[in-house]
C-alpha cells in the first residue's frame, strides 16, 4: 500500500516534470515561430534591396548620373538690360539655386511633403511605419510615405520607368521594386548632395501646370516674379499645386486651389513655421495672379526669338533650297563666316554631341534692348491700327477690290496658291482629291481671326478667311547701334501668332528710293561728284546695252523746268531724274551694283540702269546695316544680335564680335550724312520733324516701290539707325494713293524715336551729335552760284 502510494507520487512528479518540459518545448517553438515570422519579410526585403542594388530589376543611376542629372532645361534668351525675353523648351524649366529661393517656399515644401526632411537620410522609417499601420490597421490610404529625396529620385532619374506594366496581383511586387529603387537612389542622393541642394533640385524638377516646369518658370508664369520674391501665400500655392497641377490649378479650379493652399498654410503653422495670427490673416487672402503663360507665339520679341532659333539650329545651306546660284552662294558665305549661323551644329558638348536648344539650359545673351523693343512694337502696331489699315479698308469699301493692278485670273491664282499653303490643305492631301479638299474651303467654320483691335471669334469659310487676311496690312521695323552693329529692336510683323513670316530678315521687297543714297554715294566716292554739283531739272535719258533709250518717270505731277539744282536737292526731293543722271555718269551699271554690295546689301542687285530707282529686292535687315555705314564713319558693321552663349552652369561657350569692313571714306560718309539731314530738314522726310518732333542731328530717306506696293523709311541719328517697311502680304494689295514711305512708313520710325527720346535712361537724346574726325569738309552750294531761294518749298514739309 505504501509502495503503491509512493509510485503514484513518483508518477505525478514525473508527469509534472514532463509537463514542464513540454511547456518549455512549446515555448521555444513559439519563440522560434515568432522569429521566423518576423525575420522572413525582413530577410526578403534585405534580399530584394541587394538584388535591386545590383541592377537585377533595372538600371539605377550611376555616380556620374548623380553628379550630372539630365533634365529638359529651357534655353533662356536675355536682353542686354538683363530682362529675360523668352525661352526655347520642351518643358519650360529653368534652373534656380537654393540661395534664390524664398524661405517661405522652403518652409511650405518641408511642412507639406516631408516634415522630418532634415533628420533622415533619404528614407523616413517613422513615416513608413505610420503609413503601414494606418493602411493595414485602419484601412486608410496614406500614400507611399515618400520623402522629398525619394520624390526627386523618381522625377529626376525615372526610377519607375518600365517597358512592362503588370496588372492584377503582379503589380504589387512591381510597386515594391519601384519603391526599393526610390529608396536606394534617395540614399545615394543624400550622400552626394546637401539638403539645400536637394530642396533646390526638387523645386527645379516638378511640374506646376500651365506649361511651367521648375519653380523659376512657375513663379514667372503665375505671379510674374522670381522665386526669391515669393510671399508666404504665393509659396503655399505653388507647393500646393504640385500635388495635382490640374486639380489644384488656380486658373482652372480656383476653389480647389484656395483649399489646398490653406491646407499647406495650416501645416506650416502646425510645424511652427508661421504663427497662428499669420495663418488666420493669410487664409482669408484671395489668390491674386499675374498670370503670364509662356508661349512661343506671345511675349516680347517673338519674331526675333524665332529668327534666332532658326539661325542657331540651321543646317548647312543646300543648293536645292535656293531659287538661284547667287542666293545660295551668299548664304553659304554667311554660314562659313558667321559662327552663330548653325551654332548648334558647329559646337559640341563635352560628350561630343551637338547642343540642343530645347534641353540643354543654355543662356543666350542678346543685344536687344527690352525697352526699345517694346517701343518699336508699340509704334508699329499703332501705325497699322490707327492709320494704314483704316486707309486700306476705306479704299476697299470705295473700290470693292482687295487686289490692284492684276486681272481676275491672277487673283484666283493667288487664292488657290494660298489655299495650298495652308495646314488644312496639307492635312488632307493624299487622302482626298484636290476637288474635295478645295470644296471644304467653302464650308463655314467657327474660327478666331486677327484684327488690329483684338481677336475676333466668328463664323466664315476658310476661303473667306484667306481673303480677309490678304487685306490686312503688314509692317516691320529694326533699329541698330551703328558703331557696334548691335540690333536693339526687331519687329518682323504685327502678330507672330497669326503672321509667321518675318519681314525683317526673311522677307525681301523692292527697296524703292531708299537705294538713292547708295547711288549718290557712288557718285561722290567714285566719280568725284559733290552735293553741290549742279544738274538741270530735265528728263534723263540713258542708252541701254540693247540700244534702246531708257528714261525714268517721276512719281506724281512733276514739272521739268530746266532750272539747275545741286545734287543734294535731287536727293532731298527723291527725284528720279537726278538719280538717273548719276547712273548715267557711271557709264555702266555693274560698278554701281558691286558698290551697293560693298555697303552691306547681300541680295542680288540686277546690274541695270533702273537699279537707281530701287527695282531690286532686299531685306530690311540688310538695309539697316547698310545705312549704319554712314553713321559709322564709312565702316560697315554687319548687324549682330548675340554677344555670348553660356551653358547651364554659367560657363561661357561662345562669344561674338562685330564683323567690320571699310566701305567708303570717312569724308564721303560725312557728306552723305549732311545730305540725308537735308532730306529731313528740306525734303520728303520733313514729317519726321514737324509731325513727330524728331529734331537735332537726324537724317533719313523715304522710299516707295512701283505702284505704292512697298513703303519704306530709313532713319539715321548719331546713336541709332532704324528702318521701317509697310506693305501687304501680296504686292498687289496696297494703297493706290497716299501709300508713300513718307506717309506710311516714316511714322513707325517717328513714333519709335519719340518714345526713345522720352526715356532718358536710354541715353539717346536730340542733343547727340554725329561723331566724325576733325577736318571733315562740309559743303556750301552758294559758292557754285546756287541760290537757295530757288528751292521750291512745299508747305507739307514745313508746319
Amino acid at each position: 500500500m505504501a509502495k503503491t502510494e509512493t509510485l503514484k507520487k513518483i508518477g505525478k512528479k514525473v508527469t509534472r516534470q514532463v509537463s514542464k518540459v513540454e511547456k518549455k518545448v512549446n515555448t521555444r517553438k513559439g519563440v522560434r515561430r515568432f522569429w521566423i515570422i518576423f525575420f522572413s519579410p525582413v530577410a526578403l526585403l534585405l534580399l530584394l534591396l541587394l538584388l535591386t542594388a545590383t541592377g537585377l530589376f533595372g538600371r539605377l543611376p550611376s555616380f556620374d548620373d548623380l553628379e550630372n542629372p539630365k533634365s529638359n532645361l529651357a534655353t533662356e534668351i536675355y536682353a542686354e538690360d538683363g530682362q529675360m525675353i523668352g525661352s526655347y523648351f520642351l518643358q519650360n524649366r529653368s534652373y534656380t539655386s537654393y540661395d534664390e529661393l524664398a524661405p517661405s517656399l522652403v518652409a511650405a515644401l518641408v511642412a507639406t511633403e516631408d516634415t522630418r526632411f532634415y533628420s533622415h537620410s533619404g528614407i523616413d522609417f517613422l513615416g513608413l511605419t505610420r503609413v503601414a499601420l494606418k493602411t493595414v490597421i485602419l484601412g486608410q490610404d496614406q500614400g507611399g510615405g515618400s520623402t522629398i529625396s525619394q520624390q526627386l529620385a523618381k522625377n529626376l532619374y525615372k526610377t519607375r520607368e518600365s517597358t512592362v506594366r503588370p496588372s492584377g496581383l503582379l503589380k504589387y511586387p512591381t510597386l515594391i521594386i519601384f519603391k526599393l529603387k526610390d529608396w536606394i537612389t534617395a540614399v545615394m542622393l543624400e550622400y552626394n548632395y546637401t539638403k539645400e541642394e536637394i530642396i533646390a533640385m526638387y523645386l527645379n524638377t516638378v511640374e506646376y501646370g500651365s506649361n511651367a516646369f521648375g519653380i523659376k518658370s512657375a513663379a514667372r508664369t503665375f505671379f510674374n516674379t522670381t522665386p526669391d520674391k515669393l510671399t508666404p501665400e504665393q509659396s503655399a500655392m505653388l507647393v500646393a499645386v504640385v500635388n495635382a497641377p490640374t486639380k489644384y490649378s488656380p486658373t482652372r479650379n480656383p476653389e480647389n486651389a484656395i483649399a489646398r493652399r490653406n491646407l499647406v498654410l495650416s501645416r506650416m503653422q502646425s510645424k511652427g513655421m508661421i504663427s497662428r495670427v499669420e495663418l488666420d490673416s493669410l487664409k482669408i487672402l484671395p489668390i491674386e495672379l499675374d498670370f503670364r503663360p509662356v508661349s512661343h507665339n506671345e511675349g516680347a520679341a517673338t519674331y526675333f526669338r524665332e529668327m534666332l532659333r532658326l539661325m542657331m539650329t540651321a543646317d548647312r545651306p543646300s543648293r536645292s533650297g535656293f531659287a538661284n546660284d547667287w542666293d545660295y552662294e551668299q548664304e553659304l558665305r554667311q554660314w562659313e563666316a558667321n559662327p552663330l549661323y548653325g551654332w548648334c551644329h558647329k559646337n559640341r558638348r563635352s560628350d561630343g554631341s551637338e547642343y540642343n536648344l530645347y534641353r540643354d539650359g543654355l543662356k543666350i545673351y542678346t543685344t536687344i534692348n527690352s525697352r526699345m523693343q517694346r517701343y518699336a512694337e508699340e509704334s508699329l502696331v499703332e501705325q497699322l491700327k490707327n492709320d494704314v489699315q483704316p486707309a486700306l479698308d476705306a479704299q476697299i469699301r470705295r473700290t470693292g477690290r482687295i487686289f490692284n493692278n492684276i486681272n481676275k485670273q491672277e487673283e484666283a491664282d493667288i487664292i488657290l496658291r494660298s489655299m495650298k499653303q495652308t495646314d488644312r490643305y496639307r492635312a488632307y492631301r493624299g487622302q482626298k482629291s484636290d476637288e474635295e479638299i478645295l470644296k471644304m474651303f467653302d464650308e463655314p467654320t467657327q474660327m478666331t481671326v486677327f484684327s488690329h483691335k483684338g481677336d475676333i471669334d466668328t463664323m466664315m469659310t476658310p476661303c473667306d478667311s484667306i481673303l480677309y487676311y490678304k487685306r490686312l496690312m503688314r509692317a516691320s521695323f529694326m533699329a541698330m547701334e551703328p558703331g557696334t552693329g548691335y540690333v536693339k529692336a526687331y519687329v518682323g510683323g504685327p502678330s507672330f501668332k497669326y503672321f509667321k513670316y518675318d519681314m525683317v530678315k526673311q522677307g525681301k521687297r523692292q527697296i524703292g528710293s531708299t537705294v538713292k543714297p547708295f547711288v549718290y554715294t557712288f557718285g561722290i566716292d567714285h566719280l568725284g561728284l559733290s552735293p553741290c554739283t549742279l544738274v538741270p531739272n530735265l528728263p534723263t535719258t540713258i542708252e541701254t546695252y540693247n540700244g534702246m533709250p531708257w528714261q525714268p518717270k517721276e512719281a506724281g505731277n512733276i514739272v521739268y523746268d530746266g532750272v539747275l539744282h545741286p545734287l543734294w536737292w535731287g536727293l532731298a526731293n527723291s527725284r528720279n531724274n537726278y538719280s538717273a543722271w548719276v547712273m548715267k555718269q557711271s557709264q555702266r551699271p555693274e560698278p554701281v551694283a558691286d558698290f551697293i554690295h560693298r555697303l552691306g546689301i547681300h541680295s542680288y542687285i540686277d546690274p541695270v540702269y533702273a537699279l537707281c530707282l530701287g527695282t531690286s529686292d532686299a531685306s530690311l535687315f540688310e538695309m539697316v546695316g547698310a545705312y549704319g555705314t554712314y553713321a559709322n564713319r564709312g565702316v560697315h558693321v554687319e548687324p549682330m544680335f548675340v554677344v555670348r552663349v553660356e551653358d547651364r552652369q554659367g560657363n561661357v561657350i561662345s562669344t561674338f564680335t562685330p564683323k567690320t569692313s571699310d566701305a567708303i571714306s570717312e569724308q564721303t560718309a560725312y557728306t552723305m550724312i549732311q545730305m540725308m539731314k537735308l532730306v529731313v530738314n528740306a525734303g520728303t522726310g520733313g514729317r519726321l520733324s514737324w509731325g513727330y518732333g524728331v529734331r537735332g542731328e537726324v537724317g533719313g530717306k523715304t522710299g516707295t516701290s512701283q505702284g505704292n506696293a512697298d513703303a519704306w523709311f530709313m532713319g539715321v541719328v548719331p546713336k541709332l539707325v532704324g528702318g521701317a517697311w509697310v506693305g501687304g502680304e501680296d504686292r498687289s494689295v496696297h494703297l493706290t494713293s497716299g501709300g508713300e514711305g513718307s506717309a506710311r512708313a516714316l511714322p513707325v520710325f517717328g513714333g519709335f524715336m519719340q518714345k526713345v527720346y522720352a526715356d532718358k535712361s536710354l541715353g539717346i537724346n536730340p542733343e547727340d551729335a554725329f561723331s566724325f574726325s576733325p577736318g571733315m569738309v562740309g559743303f556750301d552750294c552758294a559758292k557754285v552760284g546756287y541760290d537757295p531761294a530757288q528751292l521750291p518749298i512745299d508747305d507739307e514739309f514745313f508746319h
